[in-house]
């Protein structure tokens, strides 16, 4: 029997873990917790970042929002043979290095990304580094990653392996006799930068539906204004809307605002709209017409480049009219629905675990190792050890930090 102990630390790393989980062989015993940082997922988002997954399944308790010390003493109990750590870079890298150092037996450690991937970076190889395994989820991505950890060195091979939220299923189930009445817009937090960017995305979405009243608008969110995510969102979409309706340049009930899984919301899709998310995968997967928005830019900045050629890329005008597209065939073979013969990254955790229950298995080797790194590591430290609220007050008074950590 195989032990795996998942660690997520906000709603896109733990939304990734739950679907990798249920990838995995039915005799495996696994555990699914969030550890605690600034970025940890509200309730509501952890019941929808599971949602659809054996994780989130009626009568199971959600996973857990645990301190780093908690975290240690839980490993140390289950005893693991593999640990997924399912954060971001940062924490993956203190993880490794120090709160999850030493565990005995000594596991597996698997990494990865949990969405598009394209370009790849050195910075993600370089956090990643002090594990076993690299999962990402296209040849493309396994072939530039492979190429970086050749040029760099350290960290462990890179696998393969299906986007879970691909796997769902049942997208229509839930739509009482295939009705398809909504267009989903799905924010990104990073992108686009600026507010009035931003704000032309909510006019035409408006536009969208004063043409179209038989249309169901909405604006489908990672996090409400109050909530956490992966990423800082400087303009709220919600927040923006809000003051484009009190200025009178928008009728305030055209768009509805919502969150949830995302899967549910697909069910209903007549039409998908993106600037750039991991969700225009999910669309394509339930065979709902998409636009990805090109206005602001393809490229990597915007993380959009992996849709060139995907036949896809498409403008706010566009948008306004309801002229989705259909994907290419051939751009969805070479990029993330792939046969699922290629996937590998089970066999590869399996052939580890083997090893490591053997003696033989050689440590990754981290690149954040050394006195140069160290800073880094405490910063990362901090946000693992020390509850969000003191954490925030400390960055303005470091004395009462100072305090707080000699105490723990």
């Amino acid at each position: 029997m195989t032990r795996l102990l998942a660690v997520a630390d906000s709603d896109s790393y733990l939304k990734w873990a739950a679907g990798l989980l249920d990838a995995l062989p039915e005799d495996w015993t696994t555990d699914l917790v969030v550890v605690r940082t600034p970025i940890a997922p509200s309730a509501a988002q952890i019941a929808a970042a599971v949602s659809g997954t054996r994780a989130g399944a009626a009568g199971r308790e959600l996973p857990a929002v645990l301190p780093a010390r908690q975290l240690r003493r839980t490993a140390e109990r289950f005893r693991p043979d593999v640990v997924l750590l399912a954060c971001t870079g940062p924490v993956v890298d203190a993880l490794a290095a120090e709160t999850l150092a030493g565990l005995r037996p000594r596991p597996v450690l698997v990494s990865g990304l949990p969405g598009i991937s394209v370009p790849a970076t050195e910075k993600a190889w370089l956090f990643r580094s002090g594990c076993d395994l690299f999962v990402v989820h296209s040849g493309r991505e396994v072939a530039e990653f492979s190429a970086i950890g050749r040029e760099l060195g350290g960290g462990g091979a890179v696998a393969l392996a299906r986007l879970p939220y691909l796997d769902l299923g049942g997208l229509g189930a839930e739509t009482g006799g295939g009705v398809r009445d909504r267009v989903v817009f799905a924010t990104q937090a990073k992108v686009p930068r600026r507010r009035e960017e931003r704000e032309n995305v909510l006019l035409a979405l408006a536009a969208l539906a004063g043409a179209r009243p038989d249309l169901d608008v909405v604006v489908k969110l990672r996090a409400r204004d109050d909530e956490r995510q992966t990423h800082n969102e400087r303009h709220h979409y919600e927040r923006l809307w809000n003051a484009l309706a009190d200025e009178g340049r928008v009728d305030r009930d055209l768009v509805r605002f919502a969150a949830g899984p995302m899967h549910e919301h697909l069910s209903r899709a007549a039409g998908f709209v993106t600037v750039s998310s991991t969700a225009a995968l999910e669309a394509i997967a339930g065979h709902v017409p998409l636009l990805v928005l090109s206005d602001f830019g393809v490229s990597a900045e915007m993380i959009n480049l992996v849709f060139e050629g995907s036949g896809c890329l498409g403008t706010l005008d566009d948008l306004a009219k309801a002229d989705f597209r259909t994907p290419d065939a051939e751009w969805c073979r070479a990029n993330y629905f792939h046969d699922a013969s290629a996937t590998d990254w089970t066999g590869r955790v399996a052939a580890l675990v083997s090893a490591a229950r053997a003696g033989t298995l050689e440590p990754a080797r981290s690149l954040l190792d050394g006195p140069e790194h160290a800073a880094a590591r405490r910063r990362a430290r901090l946000r693992l050890e020390v509850p969000p609220k003191v954490l925030r007050y400390g960055y303005r008074a470091k004395r009462r930090m100072r305090r707080y950590l000699k105490a723990l």
